[in-house]
């Protein structure tokens, strides 16, 4: 369905700050959805999908269909989902704090440590971006590792992300409640490209000319076997 891109008399934002606007509105309903920690992989991964269906089919985002798409979705695996997320987080938390105590080696083990953590997150917020993830987190894990790897671009546009809101909400902890709508917009971008990228040209058929010798040939040998008979 195409978007308009010019705005209604009356109306007080064009569709591009529609968008945008439905983006804070859609951030701020999905951190209400993460509160019980273990509906955190769930509430992103309905974000990406409603998000897909805003710019797809044209479908204005309210708090409401929101959460009618997550209750229709959650199940046991998703808060298996997020008890996994929450133990990998405690795992990262309690090894930064032994580091902060005075670890021997901990100028090398930190950087380490931010660089897993900051991996971690890409590889969820791909595996939020997968369809598989309605169905079963372990098949959109294996999938979002594996395009975290074959596509570094836009593995490196998600590190990006999460750097800027994780800056953007150390700097104004208010922000910290709509950064999950831009997280899921970017996730949801770069799965979406890397859906559409070309594929590798097929290789070229061989040339008409290179098989056409072979009927003359074929023609001279039952000539001469007509001719022996």
């Amino acid at each position: 369905m195409p978007q308009a891109t010019t705005r209604e008399p009356g109306e007080l934002v064009g569709p591009r700050f529609a968008l945008f606007s439905d983006v804070l509105l859609l951030g701020l309903a999905t951190t209400v959805a993460c509160l019980p920690v273990l509906t955190a992989p769930a509430a992103m991964s309905t974000a990406c999908a409603v998000l897909d269906r805003r710019v797809r089919h044209d479908r204005t985002i309210t708090v409401g269909g929101y959460f009618r798409a997550l209750r229709a979705r959650l199940r046991t695996g998703d808060l298996a989902a997020g008890a996994a997320v929450v133990a990998g987080g405690a795992l990262l938390l309690f090894n930064a704090l032994v580091a902060g105590a005075g670890l021997p080696g901990a100028a090398v083990f930190r950087p380490a440590l931010l660089a897993a953590g900051a991996l971690l997150a890409v590889v969820l917020l791909h595996a939020c971006a997968r369809p598989e993830s309605a169905t079963s987190w372990r098949e959109a894990a294996r999938a979002a590792a594996y395009e975290t790897v074959r596509a570094p671009r836009g593995s490196a546009v998600l590190l990006l992300a999460v750097a800027t809101a994780a800056v953007c909400a150390w700097a104004y902890p208010p922000l910290a409640l709509l950064v999950p709508g831009p997280l899921a917009l970017a996730a949801r971008a770069v799965e979406h490209a890397g859906a559409t990228a070309p594929a590798a040209p097929a290789a070229p058929a061989a040339p008409a000319v290179l098989a056409a010798p072979a009927a003359p040939a074929a023609s001279s040998h039952s000539r001469t076997a007509t001719e022996h008979s």
